[in-house]
């Protein structure tokens, strides 16, 4: 379930709506059924950002072509709830909450429920609990099928998600289908109410609606499967290529990783090739259209580049440094850089492609584009659900958390690196000799233990204790440390899921998997090797290092 937060967030998410004077058709029973004749949604209010003007929505037509301006996007195979709020005669558009429909319909019910409990329970937790609910099933026809047939084929998912509603005392007031350019409404008070062929969509971009929100700024992207693409891996006949090269540098490149002079080596060679990619295509003369953007930016990367990148970033702390790049001009470059490489994880190396979809999500999420933040978050826990910073940043995001916080531990660490460089440029100069600490390092003194992201964004009073479950503390970390025994002959590996060791990645190793396998499929002969917990003691300062484990806040289909 991916919930766009009524209170925080970008304009395309954030508290974009209001309502004032809507009535419900009836008297309403405890599953939110009308229980009487009424009439549609009387009246409903649209307050744009930074605008002392309202549009009234009248109509389910109205309410139908407002979903994507309420979204940022327009919605595929999804259900969708949005939660309305009574502020003092005057309301607003809550909460949203998107899941995809259930193939199976034996899931429906336990998906409705999901869904209603998930964003009632989630805007208590954020200020106050709805009044009333408006409900969106958004499917298109399948081949032979017409819009009439989708929406009788999904009347009981409909009847689901009201009678779910109605059992958390939240009347479901519209039920809206949405199915090839035109809507039918699940909420008529009689038999021919609305045409049974439906009533057809408005042209995008014609509505009042479509014209305030273009003024008030608010973009409204395409649908979620055409931001995906830009991120999935290639099928072309140079994905073949690609795949060769991946093996060739991963036989030379992953030996040195696993030695602690060669780490630190390819972690100063993989920052550094990466700044001069994102600078060359800073450099590039702009293209218009997102696929001509994308074609240029990977005409600019070479195979043994991207090869690099992809393996060297699968260590934790280069992959912490490369985060670093998340705002000011640094920003679009790093995120254009992160998506082509997440590109270039083909064949076997889907899995490899978590750490790249983690910072597509992460320098997103910083920039404002909580909806790309919230695919590729959902992505890279789809090529490894065990990659925890993505795991913190997905749920963080779904949380509506302010991402400041993280921000915030990286720029400390920035700084503490580059005084520390200077420090020891100073003492050569003045002892003629000095030991440098590695860049990137932060030392802890004593027992003391570093305070991660998780528990910054906790203590801060951002957390969830409802939905999250706390960081380890010292104790546990270093019970753990002390139980990371041998390993199985052949398959090293970094750390285990609680605790991770200096210089590595939260997730398992892996190296070139053995035939027959598929993208982010588990692999059971050998993983990206790492050196075991006993062999390197557990890195410490690095900004992602412990994370508050996911909630049900996941983008899909249960």
């Amino acid at each position: 379930m991916t919930n766009h937060s009524e209170t925080t967030g970008s304009a395309g998410n954030g508290d974009i709506g209001g309502r004032d004077g809507y009535k419900a058709h009836g008297a309403r029973d405890s599953g939110g059924g009308s229980t009487g004749a009424g009439e549609h949604v009387e009246c409903v209010t649209y307050d744009a950002h930074g605008s002392d003007h309202q549009i009234t929505l009248r109509t389910p037509g109205e309410l139908a072509d407002a979903l994507p301006y309420l979204l940022g996007y327009r919605p595929e195979d999804s259900i969708v709830l949005v939660a309305l709020h009574d502020r003092g005669g005057r309301g607003r558009f809550g909460g949203r909450a998107r899941l995809g429909i259930p193939t199976n319909e034996d899931d429906w019910e336990s998906a409705a429920r999901q869904l209603a409990h998930g964003l009632i329970t989630g805007s208590e937790r954020r200020g106050g609990k709805p009044e009333q609910m408006v409900a969106y099933l958004c499917q298109e026809p399948a081949q032979g099928e017409s819009g009439q047939q989708v929406m009788q084929r999904l009347a009981d998912l409909a009847g689901q998600l009201r009678r779910e509603c109605g059992r958390l005392d939240v009347p479901v007031i519209e039920a809206l289908c949405i199915s090839g350019g035109r809507f039918w409404s699940y909420c008529c008070p009689s038999e021919g109410c609305c045409p049974v062929e439906g009533v057809p969509m408005g042209l995008p971009g014609t509505s009042v609606l479509a014209a305030a929100a273009t003024y008030a700024g608010l973009q409204v992207r395409g649908t979620l499967r055409e931001l995906r693409a830009r991120l999935q891996p290639w099928e072309t006949a140079a994905a073949l290529e690609q795949e060769i090269v991946l093996d060739t540098a991963s036989m030379a490149q992953v030996p040195r990783m696993l030695d602690e002079a060669g780490r630190l080596a390819v972690a100063e060679e993989t920052v550094e090739l990466a700044g001069r990619i994102m600078t060359r295509l800073a450099e590039a003369p702009p293209v218009s259209g997102t696929l001509q953007a994308d074609l240029r930016d990977d005409e600019l990367l070479g195979h043994e580049e991207a090869a690099t990148l992809i393996l060297g970033l699968q260590d934790r702390t280069t992959r912490d440094r490369a985060a670093e790049w998340m705002e000011g001009a640094e920003a679009g470059p790093a995120l254009r850089l992160w998506r082509a490489l997440a590109r270039r994880c083909v064949g076997p190396y889907g899995e490899h492609a978590a750490a790249l979809l983690t910072l597509v999500g992460w320098v997103a999420w910083s920039a404002g584009d909580e909806i790309e933040a919230r695919e590729a978050l959902a992505m890279a826990l789809g090529a490894d659900p065990d990659y925890l910073f993505a795991r913190l940043l997905h749920q963080a995001c779904n949380e509506g958390l302010d991402p400041e916080s993280i921000r915030s531990c990286l720029r400390t660490e920035r700084e503490a690196r580059k005084e520390r460089a200077r420090t020891a440029e100073g003492e050569t100069n003045s002892a003629g000799e000095a030991e440098v600490p590695p860049r990137g390092r932060t030392e802890v003194t004593g027992d003391q233990e570093p305070q991660t992201v998780a528990q910054q964004v906790v203590s801060r009073g951002h957390g969830d204790a409802e939905t999250s479950s706390p960081a380890p503390d010292a104790a546990s970390r270093r019970r753990r440390r002390a139980r990371g025994g041998s390993r199985p002959e052949g398959r090293p590996h970094l750390a285990e899921a609680g605790g991770r060791p200096f210089g590595t990645d939260e997730s398992r190793g892996r190296t070139r998997p053995t035939a027959g396998t598929h993208p982010g499929a588990r692999r059971a002969g050998g993983t990206r090797p790492r050196p075991s917990e006993r062999e390197n003691p557990r890195r410490s300062g690095s900004c992602s290092d412990g994370v508050v484990s996911g909630g049900d806040d996941t983008e899909g289909t249960p």
